[in-house]
């Protein structure tokens, strides 16, 4: 399954928080990454269908990867690890588990997947090219950021010297993905959701005005858009290199299918869902290490 969520730009985050900290009393507001979520289909999929359909798609690893964000959260906030003491990494890691992840995004699938959604999907990855398309991508969403994203930035100078038509075609597969701005959105929700839960929870030393992050982020996002497409096709460049040009054009027309585009709305809301909900319940457990740190 095609995802990709790049939560944290820390430098912008930590700009942002010193332009907002402030006194001013909190107002939390909460909302859903899509609407979607809050609307039940007529019929749901099968509980045990929806599980099987995880693993065909690859959607279960790339809710294990949603884990790997949570290194950043410190950063998002100006601060360390150290600051929350030595059991950060085990405390992150309750937060964040496999189990607690994969049963939210099932709850939510149960609630609005329907079977001509479900097996749309799980038909076309369980196709020889689907299962090809799952291996790399899994593999992808546990790569090191760092490695990938160097390999990545080296595919798309030499394919803009000697295959721009490649390039053309992983463009049209991002933009398949995520053809509005839906990506944008749902990282500034994360990260305001976030933010918000650390100011009310005490790990902050001040509080956060929620308008004035709302319209710092507004002034961000057009910056925030721009390195999301260059950090999509710089993953896809990496992600997909084993893969031909005709493979890959054979995915872009699958993915532009009507149903799979429901289908990927859904589970990219339901992605996006899960990870703001596990970073406020961090922010939580975070602000209770903090104040054992300064005992």
């Amino acid at each position: 399954m095609r995802t990709h969520c790049f939560l944290t730009e820390p430098a912008l985050i930590r700009l942002t928080l010193t332009r907002i900290l402030n006194p001013a009393p909190l107002v939390i507001l909460l909302f859903l990454i899509v609407g979607i979520l809050s609307v039940a289909p007529a019929r749901a999929a099968d509980r045990d269908k929806l599980e099987a359909f995880l693993t065909v798609t690859g959607f279960d690893v790339a809710l294990d990867s949603i884990a790997l964000s949570a290194e950043h959260a410190p950063d998002m906030l100006g601060m360390s690890s150290s600051d929350f003491g030595s059991n950060w990494s085990s405390m992150a890691a309750q937060v964040f588990s496999s189990k607690v992840v994969h049963g939210m995004a099932l709850d939510m699938l149960e609630a609005t997947m329907t079977d001509e959604l479900l097996d749309h999907g799980a038909g076309f990855y369980a196709s020889d090219l689907g299962q090809r398309l799952v291996a790399v991508e899994n593999a992808s969403h546990l790569a090191d950021d760092d490695m990938k994203g160097a390999d990545g930035d080296a595919l798309v100078e030499e394919y803009a010297q000697s295959n721009p038509e490649r390039l053309d075609i992983l463009k049209e597969l991002n933009a398949a993905v995520d053809s509005g701005d839906n990506g944008v959105r749902a990282i500034q929700e994360i990260q305001v959701r976030f933010l918000m839960a650390a100011s009310n929870a005490g790990v902050l030393d001040g509080e956060i005005d929620e308008a004035a992050l709302r319209a710092i982020m507004e002034e961000g996002a057009a910056e925030l858009r721009e390195s999301i497409k260059e950090s999509s096709l710089s993953s896809s460049a990496h992600t997909y290199q084993s893969l031909s040009d005709d493979d890959l054009a054979d995915y872009v027309i699958a993915l532009k299918n009507p149903t799979m585009q429901q289908v990927y709305e859904l589970m990219n809301a339901i992605q996006h869902e899960v990870m703001a909900d596990r970073f406020e319940a961090l922010a939580d457990r975070m602000a209770g290490a903090k104040q054992g740190q300064e005992l």
